[in-house]
């Protein structure tokens, strides 16, 4: 009888990235008691190596160490070698990754870390070269040598003693709170909104001076102190870093859509891999900048990456896939990174019918013979139209006319191009994000967004949410359902919800947000420690129990929920918004010393602080007016309570919400002499009964 370690498990796992790795000669084993049990039995280190299906480091040492033979040989022999899909596991994910920021001061993936059988870690690093390469060891050089000291009973105990102290690192930093929790000081949005201000790159947008990611809970915090304070700096680096995203090689010119990041400071280059979370959150920050400053190139930015979620990441039952790879092959068959993206001018002019508008085409996307990656172009917005208007003879709408139509034509010769892979996994908290971000598109430029933001949400909802034992899963791959929903998959779906009502006035959405706090509070939420914590109480026993309070690549998952709860309090007869506001408080000293780190969390705090923009919507037939007065303002902490005018219909509601009393959101705010009225309430304030929109808005604004 085999030992569960004697061949490659991943045959048997539904994660397109493992099952990417069920031809290795590793013979890799699942995140599973049965692998920690063999490590026990065999008294072998763990090697655990964390990654996901579009990271392009992931794929070379893949090709390089785990596809050779004699590195196999040494991971089978003396290790139990574990593969984790980063996107399915966030909560593995987070614990050694956060060892290896401390002991490394940088991370990313592949996140390679050697364990004791009971899961505590004594090496890390990221990436391993199969030779020694500019101070970093040789991937089987290294095997050797950990292998040696695990043998030697000296240095055996020297690595159970640092795996101890690693540990208790790790539980320190993602488990404790504060003995005394205090609530942040006053000012904590314009206190972040500074920060952000004082660390900006005013040259290229954006911040930092080497690899540029985008940053959207900074974007949103100086869009916010903005619309409070006046300050017109926060709005100029928010519109000078969404300028750089929108012009540069970050955005996907030809068929809409962001790449991950750029890996140098002038947002040319990029890595090429796309994901969901950031084709949610981007369009996102587009549609508030485009609120904000009426610029109508923000708007067009987010109905074409819109565009780009329905046509390459959408499951036909309405859900969305994870991620886009960054490598796609050429034309030997080799897997090559942004191969599917980049241009020659000749590749344009093969592609383009017209000479003038394949040159025009050239000018205004920077392809060049030389290129700006391997001899070929990622394209760039370099040449303002109107600077190609002057030089070509032309009025700005023919340049205009000829460039979309050269845009259209190179995306038709993309598209017989090799397709990158896709990673087909649905995502139920990723989904939430995508979700928001079309309703909010739904509102503001086209309710065709909403109408596919309710096919997202019903496909998760069909799929991996069971509301008799109200429990999420988090993955839905080809049938199966796995994996215990984390806090950000309740939070970051409860928060879809709650936008899908606030953009269609659908009471069903309302019903699943409510359903999905309820779970949050009575799943995630320790009273006695005043945390959510990003996994269910008695779940899995892994050696820390993480929270999740700063904003990484997604939000931070406590800040999302506590912004959520702070929301639903205006609808729920239990107190959300005290959990939310313990939350805060118990972050208050993190939120402090670090506001942009904690954007999420100092948002939220910021509502606390200042109140919903209530806005009450009574109406059977809403005007079609009231959706066009929200839809062109920037209302950053707006609530939209949309409210049936007659009561028969108002007791349904509250049926459906599963409450005994009407809200206070609700509550008195009824029709009046039987015409629709809006109601703008600030602090426990509203104001009387308005026909329009903006008269309500007025009113608040006076009393803010």
């Amino acid at each position: 009888m085999s030992t569960p370690t004697s061949r490659n498990r991943l045959d048997e796992e539904g994660s397109p990235y493992l099952q990417a790795h069920a031809d290795n000669p590793v013979n890799w084993q699942p995140w599973d008691e049965a692998a920690k049990e063999a490590a026990k039995e065999r008294d072998v280190p763990i090697f655990l190596s964390i990654g996901y299906a579009a990271c392009h480091w992931c794929h070379v040492m893949a090709e390089e160490s785990f596809e050779d033979e004699a590195a196999a040989a040494l991971l089978n022999e003396h290790f139990v070698p574990v593969k984790v899909d980063r996107e399915e596991r966030p909560d593995v994910d987070s614990i050694y990754m956060t060892i290896c920021q401390r002991v490394s001061g940088q991370g990313g993936w592949p996140l390679s870390v050697w364990l004791t059988p009971e899961g505590d870690p004594f090496y890390v690093g990221t990436y391993f070269p199969p030779e020694a390469k500019r101070g970093q060891p040789g991937f089987k050089q290294l095997l050797q040598d950990i292998q040696g000291a695990w043998s030697d009973p000296e240095e055996r105990e020297e690595i159970e003693e640092r795996a101890t102290k690693w540990t208790r690192a790790i539980e320190g930093e993602l488990e404790e709170v504060p003995d005394q929790p205090s609530p942040p000081e006053e000012g904590v949005l314009e206190r972040a909104a500074d920060a952000a201000v004082n660390g900006a790159d005013r040259t290229h947008g954006g911040w930092g001076r080497g690899q540029k990611f985008p940053q959207l809970g900074r974007l949103h915090t100086l869009l916010r102190a903005h619309d409070r304070t006046g300050e017109p700096e926060y709005l100029e680096v928010a519109t000078e870093t969404l300028d750089a995203m929108a012009d540069g090689g970050l955005y996907d010119h030809v068929g809409g859509g962001f790449h991950r990041y750029t890996t140098d400071r002038e947002w040319v280059v990029p890595h090429f891999e796309k994901m969901l979370y950031d084709n949610a959150e981007l369009p996102r920050a587009f549609l508030a900048g485009y609120q904000a400053t009426g610029d109508e190139r923000y708007a067009t930015v987010a109905e074409e990456t819109f565009a780009f979620l329905e046509d390459e990441l959408q499951h036909p039952g309405g859900g969305f896939y994870s991620t886009l790879d960054a490598r796609s092959a050429d034309g030997s068959g080799e897997r090559v990174e942004g191969e599917f993206y980049v241009w020659t001018p000749q590749e344009v002019r093969e592609a383009v019918a017209d000479a003038t508008d394949a040159e025009l085409f050239c000018a205004r996307y920077g392809v060049t013979e030389a290129g700006n990656f391997e001899g070929r172009t990622v394209l760039t917005a370099s040449t303002p139209v109107a600077e190609l208007a002057e030089t070509h003879d032309l009025d700005t709408a023919a340049v205009r006319g000829r460039l979309n139509r050269a845009r259209e034509q190179v995306r038709a010769a993309r598209e017989h191009r090799p397709r990158p892979p896709r990673d087909e996994k649905v995502l139920a908290g990723w989904n939430g994000l995508a979700v928001s971000a079309l309703a909010e598109g739904g509102l503001v430029l086209d309710e065709t967004h909403a109408e596919t933001a309710a096919e997202a949400l019903a496909f998760v909802r069909e799929h991996c949410w069971d509301p008799e034992a109200r429990h999420l899963h988090r993955r839905y791959k080809d049938g199966e359902v796995r994996i215990e929903g984390y806090l950000e998959d309740y939070a970051f779906l409860g928060k879809g919800a709650l936008d899908l009502f606030q953009a269609t006035g659908e009471v069903d959405h309302l019903a699943f947000a409510l359903e999905l706090a309820r779970a949050i509070e009575e799943r995630f939420w320790d009273e006695e420690q005043g945390t959510l914590y990003f996994t269910q109480a008695g779940g899995e026993d892994l050696i820390a129990r993480p929270q999740e309070v700063s904003d990484q690549s997604t939000p931070s998952s406590a800040g999302v929920a506590a912004q959520l709860l702070l929301a639903l309090d205006h609808f729920a007869e239990a107190d959300l918004g005290a959990v939310a506001e313990t939350v805060v408080n118990t972050h208050g000293d993190r939120i402090d010393a670090n506001p942009l780190q904690h954007a999420s969390l100092s948002l939220a705090a910021a509502t606390l602080a200042a109140g919903h923009t209530e806005l009450t919507l009574t109406a059977d037939d809403p005007p079609a007016e009231w959706q066009a007065s929200v839809a062109e303002r920037y209302l950053p902490a707006r609530l939209l309570a949309w409210r049936p005018g007659d009561d028969e219909r108002l007791a349904g509601w509250l049926d459906t919400l599963d409450l005994e009393e009407t809200p206070q959101v609700w509550a008195g705010r009824g029709p009046r002499d039987g015409e629709p009225v809006v109601y703008a309430c600030r602090s426990f304030a509203c104001s009387p009964p308005r026909a329009a929109v903006e008269d309500a808005l007025a009113w608040a604004a006076d009393e803010a």
